[in-house]
C-alpha cells in the first residue's frame, strides 16, 4: 500500500470515527443526577476490542462459536488471540460476562458496558450517577 492511498484511509477511518461520536450524542439533560443515559445497542455495532459504538456494523469474529466484532484487522486478531478481551465486568454484578452473549449498553458518547441481563442495565440506568 503506498503512502498517498494510507493516508486517504486513515482520514476515511477518523473521518468515521468523528461521525460516530458525534451521531450518537444524545442532548440530554443530566439534572437528575442518574447514571448516563445508556440505550440497549445490538452487539454487531460494537467493537468489542475498543469498546465503542459505531453506526455500521462491524467485522464478525468468530471464536469457539460464539461472535464478536471489532472495528479493523488488527482488533479482529486481538480478539482471536486474546481470550482477555472477549470478556467484560458487569458494573451491577461484578461478575465476568462474555462480551458474545453480554446485553450492551451504549452512553451518548458511545462508549459501552456489558450486562449479563437487561435487569442489570436497567439498575444500572436507575442507579445515581455517584454510585457507578
Amino acid at each position: 500500500m503506498n503512502t498517498r492511498t494510507f493516508t486517504l484511509k486513515a482520514l476515511a477511518f477518523a473521518g468515521l470515527c468523528l461521525v460516530a461520536v458525534l451521531g450518537f450524542q444524545i442532548a440530554e439533560s443530566r439534572a437528575d443526577n442518574s447514571s448516563p443515559s445508556l440505550v440497549q445497542v445490538e452487539s454487531k455495532y460494537v467493537c468489542m476490542m475498543t469498546d465503542h459504538l459505531f453506526p455500521k456494523e462491524q467485522i464478525p469474529v468468530v471464536v469457539e462459536n460464539k461472535t464478536y466484532y471489532g472495528c479493523c484487522e488488527m482488533c479482529e486478531a486481538r480478539l482471536k488471540a486474546n481470550a482477555e478481551s472477549r470478556v467484560a465486568v458487569d458494573p451491577v454484578s461484578g461478575q465476568q460476562v462474555d462480551k458474545a452473549v453480554a446485553v450492551i449498553g451504549a452512553t451518548p458518547e458511545g462508549g459501552v458496558y456489558y450486562f449479563e441481563s437487561v435487569e442489570n442495565l436497567k439498575s444500572f440506568k436507575a442507579a445515581p450517577a455517584s454510585a457507578n
